[in-house]
């Protein structure tokens, strides 16, 4: 049970459209702020649109130092079958460790139409050693974008103990990459100061879907969602669910 209030910028997003669904997920520390330009863009190209809040993530640091991995695929799970209820279709995005769990839900569940990681994070070397590290908390991870003006709403302190469940969740995805043959899309950051850009060079070799396309970003760092290339991004994913759905939606 969480034991803080939920911040405004991280409650969770909904929007009924047509029978086409779109799954977002954001990522580790952060919440669905980060998410808002890309879930508010799909809403008005007709899209019904759910972005969860991820258990343990947009209340305090505490909160998510008591949850687990478990609980974040649970946050993207009730999120996928509240869509399946709604939709016929159904398209997943996520954001770092969201782009794990958007690559987690495309390896379970068969129906997913396609798939767009961002920076997802499947394998950090540097999180080993931080996750032995004796402190409670570390240093903040968020907000790494190269426009100044933009700030991400993540916390200001990492748990040591939810590193130590981001990495089995990591290598969990790691050995699934190969149970996904949906359609994929897949955006990175040349310069990323918190995902290796390699994890998504990795992640395009080793799904076996016939139809999968790998775009460079660099205008942006780890947070591309809020930072320069957000345009592109939103106009690429449009076009990509455009492009394995046959409904026509009004802008």
């Amino acid at each position: 049970m969480e034991k803080y209030s939920v911040w405004r910028e991280a409650e969770e997003i909904q929007y009924e459209g047509n029978e086409v669904g779109i799954l977002i997920s954001h990522g580790f520390t952060g919440t669905t702020q980060s998410m808002r330009p890309l879930a508010e863009a799909y809403a008005r190209a007709g899209y019904t649109v759910y972005c969860p809040r991820l258990k343990g993530h947009g209340t305090a640091p505490e909160d998510m130092e008591a949850s687990t991995y478990e609980d974040w695929i649970e946050s993207v799970d009730e999120a996928y079958h509240w869509l399946k209820e709604r939709c016929t279709k159904i398209f997943v995005v996520g954001l770092s460790m969201g782009g794990t769990l958007a690559l987690y839900i495309a390896s379970q569940y068969k129906d997913i139409q396609g798939v767009i990681p961002i920076n997802a994070a499947i394998n950090i070397p540097a999180l080993a050693e931080a996750a032995s590290s004796n402190e409670r908390f570390l240093d903040a991870i968020g907000s790494d974008m190269k426009d100044p003006d933009q700030t991400e709403a993540a916390y200001d302190r990492t748990p040591v103990q939810s590193i130590k469940q981001i990495i089995p969740l990591m290598e969990m995805v790691s050995q699934r990459l190969d149970e996904i043959h949906c359609p994929i899309m897949i955006f990175v950051s040349d310069e990323d100061h918190v995902v290796p850009p390699n994890n998504s060079e990795i992640i395009f070799e080793s799904v076996f879907s016939e139809h999968k396309e790998i775009i460079h970003l660099e205008n942006s760092y780890h947070v591309a969602t809020l930072d320069y290339d957000q345009d592109l991004i939103i106009e690429r994913s449009l076009e990509f669910f455009q492009m394995y759905t046959n409904t026509k939606n009004s802008l």
